[in-house]
């Protein structure tokens, strides 16, 4: 009976999945410019973090839970019902942030709710469930994207399309709230998580696992920022920074930026090769299929392989693809661009699965265990922040050229790739986590994440 709200959570995430492109197309073809494109991804990326903080302490209290999810979805179905009855650009792009700021600040609720009611033992497992229902509903809504141009034209009409596409998502988020209304526990505050100890065990979990389906298109999760800052303290960064770790976290402010920059502008990009809306969503799909299948692989390999090399042959692989696949998939036009463009994506979302865990395991190696909860929220920040100057960035760049925006998108991560390789302390048996206060990592108050949570193969609830 607990777990009957997966099933709705799901399909409120075919709602979440089908926007996240449905947006940007639509705007595409109100006719928005590519900086307005990149500002509504820019927006998108940052509006969440400071919702989740919000969001994540009201749910301390077992009470709210329930009526924020409710109203989470409801609200993402009224949002969805009313933007294809607009014509503005900057009222879309407003509604796209207040869409997008309820969505990501959900998730810490989810969070919550998921492991509420279980023994402490049980909640990797919990959070790992949460996310195949969320996973599957994303990876949904991205397929009723691809599906519906080809039967909606026969249906609805090709001047419909889009509009009823948008009501069908809604329905899905307004299902939703229907379900969860029936299903959503009720619980009282007893043997449930509300003090900070119970929060701060979720917190060290969920800093430390993977990123969800949608992290092969979008590099920021607002849910991670909030679990990592449940043991921010920032006083205790002082003096404490090594130089190997300054490196690394300059590495990830270069290729966070570089991907945003790259996704920013790419769906005005297709649709000026003339892909229908069908097409794009199931380019898409390929590059979230592609990182989702290998995060397990993934993992395995980091167990095995030099780290370094690893996370600097991943970049470098995905810096020469952003700039080769918009080459070739430009010279090969409708008829051999979208197979290129297919699988070319696909390898891009294959580079973020190794991306994403190699670099939560180079983090976690190189921050002293001290403050290893801090480092991980400045790393999620900065994935935020480079987010959204990476939006911009890519609008910007676009208006000069789509292969200059690329480029700089791919040099970008390029430049990140060098400063990893450079990290020869990943490679040998150097204890780059030492600094002059920190012989030791057995301190009372070290936050340090245990061996058996840094194996965790769930992808994060975002």
């Amino acid at each position: 009976m607990t777990d009957r709200w997966l099933y709705s959570w799901a399909l409120g995430s075919v709602a979440f999945g089908g926007a996240s492109l449905l947006i940007p197309l639509y705007i595409v073809q109100l006719g928005a410019s590519p900086v307005e494109l990149g500002v509504l991804a820019a927006t998108a990326a940052v509006i969440g973090a400071p919702g989740a903080i919000l969001f994540g302490k009201l749910a301390n209290r077992v009470g709210h839970r329930r009526p924020l999810v409710l109203s989470t979805l409801s609200i993402v179905a009224l949002a969805l019902a009313v933007v294809p009855l607009v014509t503005s650009i900057a009222a879309v792009i407003v509604a796209n942030a207040a869409l997008w700021l309820f969505v990501a600040s959900i998730a810490p609720v989810v969070t919550m709710l998921v492991v509420d009611d279980s023994p402490e033992s049980a909640w990797s497992e919990r959070i790992g469930q949460l996310n195949k229902y969320q996973g599957y509903g994303w990876a949904g809504g991205l397929v009723l994207g691809t599906v519906w141009p080809f039967v909606g034209a026969q249906l609805v009409g090709a001047t419909a399309v889009t509009r009823v596409l948008f009501w069908l998502l809604a329905a899905c988020a307004a299902a939703s709230v229907l379900g969860a209304a029936r299903s959503l526990p009720r619980p009282t505050e007893e043997d449930h998580v509300t003090s900070d100890r119970e929060v701060r065990k979720v917190a060290r979990l969920l800093s430390s696992s993977r990123r969800g389906i949608k992290g092969a298109t979008f590099a920021f999760s607002p849910n991670r920022l909030y679990w990592t800052m449940q043991s921010f303290h920032p006083q205790r960064l002082r003096g404490r920074l090594n130089p190997a770790l300054v490196t690394y976290l300059a590495a990830a402010v270069f290729f966070f930026t570089g991907s945003a920059a790259f996704w920013a502008p790419l769906p005005l990009f297709f649709t000026e090769l003339n892909f229908d809306s069908g097409q794009v969503f199931a380019l898409y799909l390929a590059s979230s299929l592609g990182s989702a299948v290998l995060y397990e692989r993934a993992g395995q390999f980091a167990g095995k392989l030099d780290i370094r090399l690893l996370q600097s042959g991943a970049l470098a692989a995905r810096g020469l693809l952003f700039p080769a696949v918009a080459l070739i998939t430009g010279i090969g036009g409708v008829t051999y661009g979208l197979g290129v463009s297919g699988v070319g994506l696909a390898a891009i979302g294959a580079t973020w699965a190794f991306i994403a865990v190699v670099g939560t395991a180079i983090v976690t190696r190189l921050a002293p265990p001290a403050i290893r909860g801090e480092i991980l929220g400045v790393h999620t920040a900065l994935g935020a922040v480079s987010g959204g100057i990476g939006g911009v960035l890519g609008g910007w760049a676009a208006t000069v050229g789509y292969l200059f925006a690329f480029g700089v998108a791919g040099g970008l991560v390029l430049l990140g790739a060098g400063l990893v390789v450079s990290l020869r302390a990943l490679s040998g048996g150097e204890d780059a986590t030492r600094t002059p206060d920190n012989a030791a990592g057995d301190r009372p108050d070290a936050v340090a994440v245990p061996a058996s949570e840094r194996e965790h193969r769930s992808v994060d609830a975002e």
